[in-house]
């Protein structure tokens, strides 16, 4: 039985603006005319003798400056979530029950009706109920907020980033497999891991200080089933090294971008592929990588910046399609490449701090907009980091030519509990398929990956349920439970006081990876935290 609310309390679908017969309406999140054919990007090569600029720029430690900040605004409301939880946890347990009490057959649908779940790899057990396969206590962060961007999964080792350093586990039992260590802690990891096994991190080159942050300038590849680190790259030295926000992989190329541009590097030898060419006015802030490679690139000066995504060859770097993002749009997050799909705030209109105004569909072959999907901030969840990190989109997901959105919290049907919905937009259109997964009654649904044609999504504990990694069909929005935590306390507290919005999700195999994406010295309430917790099913 399907917990559906009722008419009145599904949120609105979002009017699409008409299109002109010949392009989009001009405004914001619009070109003003059409793009012209793509030019020559960064697709040039290595210049030689290029090393640094000829003074430390200052938007870079202004950029350092505010990074540590947001870490460190996280930790608080991390750590005041945790507080609660564990306060209330203390006087409050709940009954054991297996998920919405379907017991992992298909709850849910849409107007398709209800068929076979088939298009993911995926194996729905006969017993979803997990067991804890391992658990990492959090090391030990110094006086610093340390970042722990970056963690894998492959079919034979999960790898995960510690605090100056990378470790490979067993993924059945977590048994350490390698280390790798490094001088500084990681500042980000690759979303994506090459078919071979490899990823990539840009690090600091040494341990902060109460009086010294030295920059993100180390590029390094690994090889996660070896457990090596194939090279390590920067770009100047000390003060004026090229410092980096982002990193990833596609085929045999790793790119690094930032505020002060990007860079390319052959994945096997580590050689440049294409990098800043002095006096350019324009610059690659970030890439998304997986099956093809997209820049977002930004030019002209401050406060007149025209924005660009670009579809580019690995190799060569070439510009193989543009899209040139409207006026008032000066960042963009990459939520997929492959579908390419972007996310923007389009005159400071996002809400709720998700960063996201409108969804941006585009064709990677042509660079034409394809739909604008607006996304209210209080009807929809999802979030992006437009700034930094452009490829860090999390409860947003986008696969076979759809878009994958969790509804914003709302009244239970006679309940005071809470629930929400995940409703799909067709990429092409922009307009919402009709169809949609009810989390059930006091649940809430997150977004996580594609499992071929099926979205994979988190519903999250509640005081008398067991958080749960469930499928949606993308024929037609069943939902089956793919695994369940243990109903224990111990189990509950620790997935509890993990909370999604600073967590890296990593699901295979039938086992749920859950890691912290920052570590801290613990505050007063805190008796435990986990950097990583592990749980698999016995199928």
């Amino acid at each position: 039985m399907t917990d559906q609310p009722p008419h009145d309390q599904q949120p609105p679908t979002p009017p699409t603006p008409p299109a002109p017969p010949n392009g989009p309406p001009p405004g914001y999140g619009y070109p003003q005319a059409p793009p012209p054919p793509p030019q020559p990007g960064y697709g040039y090569p290595a210049q030689p003798g290029y090393g640094y600029p000829a003074q430390p720029p200052t938007v870079v430690a202004g950029d350092d400056i505010r990074a540590r900040e947001n870490r460190t605004i996280a930790l608080i409301i991390l750590a005041a979530v945790v507080a609660i939880g564990l306060i209330i946890g203390s006087g409050v347990w709940y009954a054991r029950s297996s998920g919405d009490g379907s017991g992992g057959k298909p709850t849910g649908g849409g107007k398709n009706g209800t068929r076979t779940v088939t298009g993911g790899k995926e194996k729905v057990p006969a017993d979803p109920t997990a067991d804890l396969l391992f658990k990492v206590p959090q090391p030990k962060p110094g006086d610093n907020v340390t970042t722990t961007d970056g963690s894998w999964l492959t079919d034979t080792v999960y790898a995960n980033t510690g605090v100056s350093e990378v470790v490979g586990y067993d993924p059945a039992d977590g048994t350490k497999r390698w280390t790798i260590k490094l001088p500084g802690p990681v500042c980000a990891g690759s979303r994506h891991v090459t078919p071979g096994g490899r990823a990539a991190i840009v690090f600091r080159p040494s341990v902060p200080t109460r009086t010294r942050l030295a920059g993100c300038t180390q590029v390094a590849a690994l090889d996660l089933v070896k457990g090596t680190r194939l090279w390590t790259k920067s770009v100047g030295t000390d003060d004026f090294a090229m410092k980096f926000q982002n990193v990833t992989v596609t085929r045999n190329t790793v790119a690094a971008g930032g505020l002060e541009g990007g860079i390319a590097y052959d994945m096997a030898t580590g050689k440049v592929l294409w990098q800043p060419k002095p006096g350019d006015s324009c610059s690659d802030i970030g890439y998304g990588g997986g099956t093809r490679l997209v820049a977002v690139r930004k030019c002209g000066p401050y406060g007149n910046e025209t924005l660009s995504i670009q579809t580019l060859d690995p190799t060569s770097g070439k510009v193989l399609s543009e899209y040139k993002m409207g006026a008032g749009i000066s960042y963009a997050g990459i939520v997929s490449t492959d579908p390419l799909v972007v996310g923007a705030d389009a005159g400071e209109a996002a809400g709720g701090g998700s960063g996201v105004s409108d969804y941006f569909s585009i064709d990677g072959r042509t660079g034409k907009l394809l739909a604008r999907i607006p996304v209210p901030g209080d009807a929809y969840e999802g979030e992006c980091d437009t700034i930094t990190r452009l490829e860090d989109c999390k409860g947003v997901v986008a696969g076979e030519g759809r878009l994958y959105l969790a509804t914003g919290e709302h009244k239970d049907t006679g309940d005071l509990g809470r629930t929400n919905e995940i409703v799909a937009f067709d990429l092409a259109t922009g307009k919402q398929t009709g169809q949609r997964a009810s989390a059930g009654k006091d649940r809430t649904l997150f977004p996580l990956q594609m499992d071929g044609g099926n979205l994979l999504a988190w519903k999250m504990p509640s005081y008398e349920h067991s958080g749960e990694v469930v499928s949606v069909s993308g024929a037609d929005f069943t939902s089956r439970t793919l695994l369940e935590i243990p109903g224990d306390k111990a189990s509950h507290d620790m997935v509890s006081g993990m909370p999604v919005e600073f967590v890296k999700f990593r699901f295979g195999h039938g086992r749920l990876f859950m890691s912290q994406a920052n570590v801290a010295k613990p505050l007063g309430l805190e008796t435990e935290r986990n950097l990583i917790v592990a749980f698999g099913t016995h199928d």
